[in-house]
């Protein structure tokens, strides 16, 4: 049995209707049913008939190692996209700065480094001291001494290793929680 009898709205969707009007003119609960039972009935396709619906919905050929499982999932998710609207642009825009910022493996890459622009000043208080550091071209400056990084300048104050730019609250993660809080 071929998806397109299998699925009575696959007609309608190969032809050119929308998803969308199908379940307008049907009305909102009978299209979530219709959605629900077509993505239930993905489980009783062979893998020949599930690579022919993903064919037919994404418009390019299946990735010829990709279990059945993943099938069903990719066409499942297609299938309610279609009738759902899918993924907002900005989660699309998300996944993709995401996937750029992986190596081949899957494992995110090294974060980069945060730099200051020249004459910026970087205060910190510790231990009811305050600690004024320049940014300079080439390295930091520190009680009228240079430093190659801000690292150093953190030893110094605290008398134990420390994170410069986690010290001075410039590092990237710290950056993100108080830029989230912001808007």
């Amino acid at each position: 049995m071929t998806p397109a009898a299998r699925y009575p709205e696959t007609v309608c969707l190969a032809t050119g209707g929308s998803p969308r009007r199908a379940e307008d003119e049907a009305g909102s609960e009978a299209g979530a049913t219709d959605i629900e039972a077509r993505i239930v009935g993905l489980e009783a396709l062979t893998i020949a008939d599930l690579r022919i619906e993903w064919r037919r919905l994404y418009r390019t050929t299946p990735p010829t190692r990709l279990s059945r499982d993943l099938l069903i999932r990719g066409v499942a998710y297609r299938v309610q996209a279609g009738a759902e609207g899918g993924l907002s642009l900005a989660a699309k825009r998300r996944l993709r700065a995401l996937s750029e910022g992986a190596n081949r493996r899957g494992k995110l890459a090294e974060p980069a480094p945060v730099f200051q622009k020249p004459g910026t000043k970087l205060v910190r208080e510790w231990h009811q001291q305050v600690h004024t550091v320049s940014v300079l071209d080439d390295g930091f400056e520190y009680q009228g001494e240079r430093y190659r990084s801000l690292t150093r300048i953190a030893r110094r104050i605290t008398g134990v290793h420390w994170s410069g730019p986690r010290f001075f609250g410039i590092s990237k993660r710290r950056r993100g929680v108080d830029g989230a809080a912001d808007e």
